[in-house]
């Protein structure tokens, strides 16, 4: 299995001290390499603990912060839950808060601290008032202003408070993530729209967890990651004991039946979520024979016919935890060398990666060829404009080597294909992209996508492939934020 990243433990607490060696010895069996443990100052906690830990492991990082729960300090406030703070308490709570801020920064120059937190604002008890919760919160985000650290944010029944707050204290350019998240799919939406992350503890293993599991099918896979919150909320089949964090394979697993993706493709992709996060590492090497679900997908070049304006590689080259950034085109006989015998454990092999595979009709027919000879089922995902490119009908060339090809029809009208894959072409390839999937319909399965845009008419769209054209339709989802 790949890699999981326990992005939210408690391993500092007292209920790992007796085994936590056995605990992290089990956490690596499990296929969790990386975690970070939260460093909380308060009565009961101390946060060098949590440092000095992550300094001493490999694998292990820190935060440091204030949980919500402990906003007071350790003072007495003697004034009704719900008014403002005294006079008298606020000089003695700005003077204590002074030195514990001060404390945290140190720590929080260790190359081993990633974020500041937890910290937020929690309404479910009453352990401090909302007003001190409200102070201690806009001196988290200051400290995460000053280190440049992401935010680890604690919410629990106050999600319009502690979204304000980040919202508008959070200097541009940092980020975080919402911890155990509570919310709704509405509110995970405002979430990401602040450029934060979801984060999906074993909850979403319980069976009355419905609005948890809304979320996590809504918000894309690239902004979701996991925690254990451990020693708190095992997930099933572990529930009612001390969470740690091998069980967060349990809640892996289930986001992947959540999303129809793999256990592999859910530990890749939020791995990789945890690490671009706290800033350990972009992406791994580039991959050319790259696994998603039960397909092998292959890329064999980034060159593209299009620039069109929704394409992911005008952001990022990662395409579901996999880098696909080329400096130089493989050649047929690396590629068939990386695919190897693995090719028939796949439902399909896919022509794909970052860029139009149709530019390199040479390599796909020596390649297809000999996945055909094995019994594999080819696909190729293409703009349709290889007959316009090459100035001949390639389809037929593929007659026998193709099974399907999913093209890229984005549109149901010359202009605005146009206006949202513009090309040298200009109005002219739309009309090509028709007459591809006209042509290539004679010999292979072909099925029309769609790019789900806002204010894009997929109706129309859907209209153009199916009676018009003759062929099956498919939506693709439009990714924003991945």
């Amino acid at each position: 299995m790949e890699p999981l990243f326990d992005t939210h433990a408690h391993l500092d607490f007292e209920d790992f001290r007796p085994e936590l060696p056995d605990v992290l010895s089990r956490a690596r069996a499990a296929g969790v390499e990386k975690i970070v443990t939260i460093g909380l100052a308060g009565p009961k906690y101390d946060p060098a603990a949590a440092v000095a830990l992550a300094a001493k492991e490999e694998g292990i990082w820190a935060t440091v912060g204030v949980h919500p729960h402990d906003a007071l300090l350790g003072l007495d406030y003697r004034a009704p839950f719900e008014a403002e703070p005294k006079t008298g308490f606020l000089a003695e709570w700005n003077a204590k808060a002074d030195r514990i801020v001060g404390e945290l920064r140190g720590l929080a120059c260790d190359p081993k601290v990633v974020a500041i937190g937890e910290a937020g604002l929690d309404y479910h008890y009453r352990f401090a008032p909302h007003a001190v919760q409200k102070m201690m919160l806009e001196r988290m985000i200051e400290l995460a202003n000053e280190t440049g650290k992401p935010l680890v944010i604690h919410d629990r029944e106050a999600h319009e408070d502690t979204y304000e707050l980040v919202k508008h204290r959070l200097r541009p350019g940092l980020s975080g993530t919402f911890h155990c998240f509570s919310g709704d799919a509405d509110f995970a939406k405002a979430v990401l729209g602040i450029g934060f992350y979801i984060s999906v503890p074993g909850v979403v293993t319980f069976k009355n967890a419905a609005v948890l599991h809304g979320v996590v099918r809504s918000v894309p896979v690239e902004r979701i990651l996991l925690e254990t919150d451990c020693p708190y909320l095992a997930p099933i089949p572990h529930r009612g004991r001390r969470n740690e964090p091998a069980f967060m394979v349990e809640t892996a697993r289930r986001v992947a039946e959540l999303k129809g993706l793999s256990l592999d493709d859910v530990a890749r992709m939020t791995t990789l979520n945890a690490m671009r996060l706290f800033r350990l590492g972009a992406h791994g090497p580039t991959a050319i024979a790259y696994a998603i679900r039960d397909s092998l997908y292959l890329n064999i070049t980034n060159r593209c016919t299009l620039a069109c304006k929704f394409c992911a590689k005008q952001r990022d080259y990662t395409v579901k935890g996999h880098y696909l950034r080329l400096d130089d085109e493989p050649s047929a006989q690396e590629v068939l060398a990386l695919v190897g015998p693995q090719a028939g454990g796949f439902r399909e092999v896919v022509f794909c990666g970052f860029g139009e595979p149709m530019l390199r009709i040479d390599l796909i027919k020596e390649v297809a060829a000999e996945l055909k000879k094995r019994g594999v089922p080819v696909r190729v995902n293409t703009d349709g404009l290889a007959n316009l490119v090459h100035g001949r009908d390639v389809t037929t060339e593929f007659a026998g080597l193709v099974d399907v090809y999913s093209v890229s029809l984005n549109a149901a009208d010359a202009e605005t294909y146009a206006r949202i894959c513009p090309s040298e072409y200009g109005e002219s390839a739309y009309a090509a992209v028709r007459e591809f999937i006209l042509a290539a319909r004679r010999n292979a399965h072909v099925v029309a996508t769609a790019v789900a845009l806002p204010r894009l008419d997929i109706q129309a769209i859907r209209r153009a492939a199916e009676d018009e054209l003759g062929v099956e339709f498919r939506v693709r989802e439009f990714n924003e934020v991945g």
